[in-house]
């Protein structure tokens, strides 16, 4: 039987969602935790990465297993043997072909600034510091060059492996509150450190260090060195996946 998970973790202390062998990571002791839940090895599937550091306030995961705990009741069996910094939200039997990865529609993002010149230490976990001017009308304006279908080659990290760089932003949403910045963009897929990029560029842009022809050029060209800084990793949140029905 398929099960679906709602997760949410901190990112701070982790390598990403990736198994890998030099980091530990997310999908590490959630696979840590299943195995000492249902007594055997098990795959769990995300709907995509999440890099070193971003946090997720709603990953979903599926998995396979056979096992008698009521599927609502496995977020409990598994909070029980998850980190703090990791908690599983809800659990679900999953709709049949269900899977989390290849069914996903939509994903959102939201990157957090907060415009202050000097250090506020209970934002620094999730947010970042912005301590030059930023206009927010041109942040608004700089949302609306990257809505729609465009090559982000120029906001894709050096060396990722990708069939193609073309990718959809359903929209991009910038609120404020006080000082704090939130950019939530959605779209049908993201390359390896493009929110951030697309995040450190609309920054840049509304700080007067960019131009419109370049954010232009960069989609048109692909040339990297039209764009903003890859912004740190801390600033970034998965809000949700949208595959399109009621799934939690």
């Amino acid at each position: 039987m398929r099960y679906a998970l709602l997760l949410s973790y901190d990112g701070t202390h982790y390598g990403g969602w990736q198994i890998q062998k030099n980091a530990v990571t997310v999908q590490q002791k959630l696979t840590e935790a299943l195995e000492d839940t249902l007594g055997r090895k098990t795959t769990v599937t995300a709907s995509g990465r999440t890099d070193s550091g971003v946090h997720a306030r709603a990953q979903v995961c599926h998995f396979d297993a056979q096992t008698a705990i009521p599927a609502e009741k496995l977020a409990d069996a598994l909070n029980a043997r998850l980190p703090d910094d990791i908690s599983v939200l809800q659990s679900v039997a999953a709709p049949e072909g269900f899977d989390a990865q290849s069914s996903a529609k939509k994903k959102t993002y939201c990157y957090r600034v907060y415009l202050s010149q000097r250090r506020q230490p209970l934002k620094d976990r999730y947010f970042v510091q912005i301590k030059y001017g930023v206009d927010l009308q041109k942040l608004l304006q700089a949302a609306a060059m990257f809505e729609g279908e465009h090559d982000f080659k120029a906001y894709c990290a050096a060396g990722s492996q990708v069939k193609t760089t073309v990718r959809r932003i359903y929209g991009i949403e910038v609120k404020t509150d006080g000082d704090d910045v939130e950019i939530y963009v959605t779209g049908n897929g993201f390359l390896y450190n493009m929110v951030r990029t697309l995040a450190g560029t609309m920054l840049y842009y509304a700080a007067g260090r960019l131009e419109k022809e370049d954010i232009d050029r960069s989609l048109s060209e692909g040339d990297r060195n039209r764009v903003g800084k890859t912004m740190p990793a801390k600033g970034l949140t998965l809000e949700s996946v949208d595959y399109g029905l009621k799934l939690f």
